[in-house]
């Protein structure tokens, strides 16, 4: 399913549970996924800000309220992930967390949200309120979400780790958060004065926590795991998401690219 990246608001997907307490509330160019904690709802990158509408929508389609949003969880600091948060944040008054070596991007310090790259400028700029570190847990109601480092794509993105439930069965949900080659690419380091250091530390991140036990592999974008191809083909009984193989595949995948792109150049 094809999307205009520069028309954010025409990828539109509708709703879907993906498992247990965890839904699928995003788009095409960009992935946001909804946990209910039962004290409250957790969204992970709300997104571009053309398309909040979308994402709210969506929020209350499944039969939840946006008043019940109490935090907005970002991957990392780009305008397809960040763009939305201060509007949502300001319509519920959600507490906001990002990597902290990302705080620059989201205030706006620094000019590297890839805004520009996208078509737009960054004018959604805002202090996080929480800045996350590597082994920090965010926990709500019946939820806690490891972050890991997982720099490249920036410096401060992170991996994240948490237990889902049906009621029945509980399993482990995994996200990298930003798994893209072209923020690390020596086109767009030169281009904005950047060291090539942070690249070099995206395989050794990957390398940390790829032996971790995962069970549903997430993505921030909809290619990274097929999201809306498998969210088609859940039945009663099936569920393509549930995979302890896909965490390891999707990692290993991404280290080959990273070898023949990146480190080929």
């Amino acid at each position: 399913m094809a999307c205009n990246i520069y028309h954010p608001w025409e990828g539109y997907v509708k709703p879907f549970k993906i498992f247990g307490n965890l839904y699928f509330v995003g788009t095409i160019p960009a992935s946001t996924h909804l946990i209910d904690t039962g004290d409250g709802l957790i969204v992970i990158d709300p997104g571009y800000p053309q398309s909040l509408y979308i994402v709210i929508h969506n929020i209350c389609e499944l039969g939840f309220r946006i008043k019940d949003i109490k935090y907005i969880v970002i991957t990392h600091g780009h305008y397809d992930h960040l763009g939305a948060a201060k509007a949502l944040k300001e319509l519920t008054g959600a507490k906001t967390f990002i990597g902290k070596e990302d705080v620059s991007y989201a205030n706006g310090t620094e000019d590297l949200t890839w805004a520009k790259e996208l078509g737009t400028e960054y004018y959604e700029a805002f202090e996080p309120d929480v800045f996350i570190s590597h082994n920090d847990v965010i926990a709500l109601g019946n939820t806690k979400i490891l972050c890991k480092d997982a720099p490249g794509h920036t410096p401060g993105t992170k991996a994240f780790f948490f237990d889902v439930s049906d009621g029945k069965t509980t399993l482990r949900a995994a996200m990298h958060g930003g798994v893209g080659m072209n923020s690390m690419k020596r086109s767009f380091l030169d281009q904005y004065g950047l060291s090539t250091d942070i690249r070099e530390k995206f395989v050794p991140a990957i390398e940390s926590f790829i032996e971790e036990k995962v069970d549903i592999l997430l993505g921030n974008h909809v290619g990274n795991n097929d999201t809306v191809g498998k969210g088609s083909k859940i039945t009663e009984d099936f569920n393509p998401f549930i995979d302890d193989t896909a965490w390891k595949k999707f990692l290993t995948d991404r280290i080959k690219e990273y070898f023949e792109i990146v480190n080929g150049e």
